[in-house]
């Protein structure tokens, strides 16, 4: 492990200046009293799935859902029914997934919550990710540790290892070292990988009856470890605003020579959540979505066509040049090359194709050009000689300073109990968190469909610049977030609300004509929710160049 994991180090001017911003919490979890209130429990989404994780979680899954309120729904409580301080807590965190923006801050938000509650709670950071959990190597989280890590990037404070709790030898190990240590929880900060072992770990800890409570914090720069919950992960803003950037600076470079075509392979794993959000702050001409191809079943050579197409018709307006944004999963969305990468690649820690292994950039950029040149052997494409410059935007915004956005979530972001509840959870074999996919139903794909004309002909490219600290676009959002409705809870209530006024107006006594109405009303509703409740089939081809 590094020696100098958690080490004070010196920050440059603009670290310095980063490093006094204190991040703003949202109104229901300031102070040192919250409230909450529980509701329903919670649920898969797709019923078929729930008896099966019932079964695989029998200790965690269906816990109520819990609401902080406001301040302004708060109830006073006379001093004398406030709770008497509670003992010591100890805590420890542990980084089990790849460096994302902000994990330093889950941290500090953490430490912060912790002494604002009890002065003599104590926070511990396990050394050297996972394997430092297993060793019980910690390191004791104070105001003079933190001092060079606030609103700083990478996971050099604590650093990381091998990323996962799985087999009897490490659950055991962990459960040995929550014991030794007594502690009252464990953090642990990770992606999708990091919060299925979570969500297992704490069914262990329950099942034994273990007093460390197990936590699992969504950081992830892919953005897809998100539900009705959790409306995107810590790093994800980040990531998309510095990729963003790189994107524009191609784009001009781009417009500017007038004769290259740049392919750019982004991460993301299978989902695509980060190359549509670069998409829609930058611009490029062309994006192509692993979901789309997925959904129609796109082969290699269709997806060639396609971007052939793109490129006639941007020569039919005098333009030969060009930008291309490909996300890491595209080449296990296509049908030929899925089975092909599972016999040839060595998997992740979760199974699945190390995809940044892939130069699909490099493939797509060859089999276009050999179309381009066969088109313009045969005559039907007259424009000039195609020249292709190829990209992969990959670790260069993981350790990136993280955004006002990021710093603020990820100090605030409080426990997010993943039992497999959430988009995508499927009952095959051992159960396990699956990446949240773009909704092509959704507002922000419509969007990128609104555009996609636009882009591919205009050169309407976007110039966002660099993260800003302080002043205009400092507290901007992911378009993709901003643009969706992701005020779920609010529509429950929402929804609450008129069922209660359903059930006064519907008593025992009340007209036979407003009961038939209310039944005619709601068997209405009942058909129209099935038909929306039918998963997407249709045909969506990616774009239509005619």
């Amino acid at each position: 492990m590094n020696a100098d994991l958690g080490a004070p180090r010196e920050l440059t001017g603009l670290q310095r200046r980063r490093a006094l911003y204190q991040p703003v919490l949202p109104p229901c979890i300031q102070g040192t009293r919250i409230t909450m209130e529980f509701g329903d429990s919670t649920t898969t989404i797709d019923p078929k799935c729930a008896d099966i994780i019932a079964q695989a979680f029998p200790h965690t899954f269906g816990q109520k859902l819990v609401h902080f309120l406001g301040p302004s729904m708060m109830v006073p409580v006379p001093d004398a029914q406030v709770k008497r301080e509670q003992p010591p807590l100890r805590v420890g965190v542990v980084f089990s997934g790849r460096q994302s923006p902000g994990g330093h801050n889950v941290i500090w938000g953490t430490y912060d919550a912790l002494k604002a509650q009890n002065p003599c709670n104590v926070l511990l950071g396990f050394v050297g990710g996972t394997e430092g959990l297993f060793a019980k190597k910690t390191l004791e989280i104070t105001d003079d540790v933190l001092l060079s890590y606030r609103n700083q990037g990478g996971f050099d404070l604590l650093g990381r290892t091998v990323d996962r709790i799985r087999t009897a030898e490490q659950v055991n190990a962990a459960m040995s070292t929550c014991c030794d240590l007594n502690l009252d929880g464990l953090i642990i900060i990770g992606g999708l990988t990091s919060n299925s072992d979570a969500a297992q770990l704490a069914e262990t800890f329950a099942e034994r009856n273990s007093k460390t409570k197990v936590v699992g914090v969504p950081v992830t720069l892919n953005g897809d470890l998100k539900n009705q919950f959790v409306e995107t992960t810590v790093g994800f803003d980040t990531v998309c605003k510095v990729n963003s950037q790189l994107i524009s600076n191609v784009c001009l470079d781009a417009v500017s020579a007038g004769k290259y075509y740049y392919f750019v392979r982004l991460m993301g794993g299978k989902a695509s959540h980060v190359a549509l959000e670069c998409a829609l702050q930058s611009h490029p001409n062309m994006v192509i979505l692993g979901e789309e191809v997925a959904l129609s079943k796109l082969t290699l050579m269709e997806i060639t066509n396609k971007i052939c197409d793109g490129v006639e018709a941007r020569a039919a307006e005098g333009k030969h040049h060009g930008v291309l944004l490909i996300p890491e999963g595209l080449i296990e969305s296509i049908p030929e090359m899925y089975a092909l990468m599972q016999l040839l690649l060595h998997q992740e820690s979760d199974n699945s194709a190390q995809l940044s292994q892939i130069d699909t950039e490099q493939l797509l950029a060859h089999l276009v050009q050999a179309e381009m040149n066969k088109r313009m052997k045969e005559g039907k494409y007259k424009g000039r000689k195609f020249s292709p410059v190829c990209h992969f935007f990959g670790c260069q915004a993981r350790g990136s300073v993280p955004s006002k956005f990021d710093c603020d979530y990820a100090y605030a972001m409080v426990s997010v109990r993943r039992h497999l509840r959430g988009p995508g959870a499927v009952p095959v074999g051992k159960p396990v968190i699956h990446p949240s996919p773009i909704d092509l139903k959704g507002k922000s794909y419509e969007v990128l469909r609104e555009k996609a004309s636009s882009f591919l002909l205009d050169d309407f490219y976007s110039t966002p610049g660099g993260i800003q600290f302080e002043g205009p676009g400092a507290d901007t959002k992911p378009i993709t977030l901003t643009i969706e409705e992701q005020d779920y809870l609010g529509d429950i209530k929402i929804l609450q609300d008129y069922l209660d006024k359903l059930r006064i107006l519907l008593k025992p006594g009340c007209s036979r004509e407003i009961l038939r109405a209310a039944i005619s009303s709601i068997e209405s509703a009942n058909d129209v929710l099935k038909v929306m409740s039918v998963p997407l089939n249709a045909e969506l081809p990616l774009y239509n160049f005619n």
